[in-house]
């Protein structure tokens, strides 16, 4: 039997992964199925940048009001949203639901990870292990079951658009177009090669995504234990102004680690933004065609999915920082390979090499980026894993912003400075933890101890509490 700390991990994973099996799956294809004057990308921007917004404020007033389980479902309900907006895309209808996809998108990660660390300092107690494994252990079980979505979403969208009867083979003179080198003719010629396919078959696509969307809602609903009632009970009993609410996200980043983190956790944005944006767009689109981008996402997403839980294990025996260091070298590798690289349908194997690899190294970015914000601010989770949606979805923001007016060589470039200053700021963080580790929350804070015993008792037993 599992425990009950591990079914409810498993419910919310489960749960992610039919959420983002719709929205995974609309993200790879905004820049090649809705790329008439950028406006896919111009989406993707609108969803980050609300992101950014909604994580100045939004997660630490739900999760202390709702709880985490139903500031889950709230904010997964923003997503399918969006999902309806891609049945009649166009600006009035895109632009709105991305915004409002944002808005939810910060209180729902944040969310998730304060109740993954909630449920991981819970157990380690009774598994007699450090907090900091089973959290470790805990996301990356999430991030295999979570990770796979990007496989059924890609798997989807490539069965229905490859009964598209309009699919022709690609000239050599647009073939010559595709991959870094030729910049003034991609931004200012739009490509034929990311026609979209007929019209019945993205109603039947985006109608799909809906219905797995709305059971993610109910699943979550139905199914996870509201392990943080206690407190959210507490909180609405006795608020804090509206203002300390508000300026929790910002009081975090007197914290220096916090602040050298950054430039990692904006990495993770521009990684993730390159390869839904310009990879599938520049490489798969122009050379394959639109049918293929799900075929490429799916090895992503099942390397990634892979890896998240492997690693998820392996860093309870090697640490962090070799894993760090596993995803940065994997990552240069490829940056570096698809600067020289001229993408061509006969060579049709490396056009699933490169998003398996990255697949790899965003394991990485994701597991253990979130298990040290969870290890390093066990007391302010909330405004931390804010925090980090927040600065992760500025990366998002920028790479997404300027896609539609720079060359793809100057996005690579970008993209590798981004990963030098990552590699240069992160291990000061990890070292500093090593020297003087952060202590975790133990079960008793997540307990109820109020009207059992004397407050002079419950001073004495509680060893740390985490101030509503």
């Amino acid at each position: 039997m599992i425990s009950r700390n591990t079914k409810n991990v498993l419910v919310v994973s489960i749960g992610f992964l039919s959420l983002f099996t719709a929205y995974g799956g609309l993200q790879s294809l905004q820049s090649s199925l809705n790329a008439e004057a950028g406006m896919g990308v111009a989406s993707l921007s609108v969803i980050y940048a609300s992101i950014i917004l909604s994580s100045m404020f939004l997660p630490p007033i739900l999760i202390k009001n709702l709880g985490c389980k139903w500031t889950i479902v709230v904010s997964m309900g923003c997503y399918v949203a969006y999902s309806f907006g891609n049945l009649s895309p166009g600006w009035y209808t895109l632009i709105p639901t991305s915004f409002i996809l944002g808005m939810g998108g910060s209180p729902l990660w944040s969310a998730k990870c304060a109740y993954l660390t909630i449920a991981g300092n819970l157990q380690a107690p009774k598994d007699n292990k450090k907090s900091a494994d089973v959290i470790n252990q805990y996301f990356g079980i999430f991030f295999l079951i979570f990770q796979s979505s990007a496989v059924w979403g890609n798997l989807m969208s490539s069965l229905i658009f490859g009964q598209d009867t309009n699919i022709a083979d690609i000239p050599e003179e647009d073939l010559q177009l595709c991959g870094a080198g030729t910049c003034e003719e991609i931004i200012f010629n739009s490509t034929s090669n990311s026609t979209r396919p007929e019209k019945k078959l993205i109603y039947t696509l985006v109608g799909s995504y809906i219905g797995v969307g709305v059971l993610a809602m109910i699943i979550v609903a139905v199914f996870l234990d509201n392990i943080d009632s206690e407190q959210t009970r507490e909180f609405r009993g006795n608020r804090e102004p509206f203002c300390s609410t508000f300026l929790a996200t910002f009081r975090l980043l007197k914290d220096w680690r916090l602040v050298t983190l950054i430039p990692l956790t904006m990495y993770s944005g521009f990684e993730q933004s390159f390869l839904s944006g310009e990879y599938t767009k520049n490489y798969v689109t122009c050379a394959l065609g639109i049918h293929f981008v799900g075929f490429a996402m799916i090895c992503f997403g099942a390397s990634n999915s892979l890896c998240s839980y492997g690693f998820g294990r392996l860093a309870e025996y090697t640490g962090r920082a070799p894993l760090f260091f596993i995803a940065a070298v994997t990552n240069l590798s490829c940056i570096l390979a698809l600067l020289f690289w001229k993408p061509h349908p006969d060579q049709l194997p490396v056009f699933f090499v490169f998003p398996a690899l990255w697949g790899l190294a965003d394991a990485v970015w994701q597991t253990q980026t979130n298990a040290l914000y969870g290890v390093l601010f066990p007391r302010d989770k909330e405004a931390a894993f804010a925090n980090y949606r927040m600065w992760e979805s500025l990366g998002f923001v920028i790479a997404f912003a300027y896609s539609n007016f720079i060359c793809l060589d100057f996005k690579i470039y970008i993209l590798l400075a981004m990963l030098v200053l990552t590699t240069v700021t992160y291990p000061i963080v990890e070292y500093h933890e090593w020297r003087n580790p952060t202590p975790p929350m133990e079960e008793g804070a997540y307990e109820q101890h109020s009207g059992n015993m004397p407050e002079a008792a419950m001073d004495k037993n509680v060893i740390a509490q985490t101030s509503l």
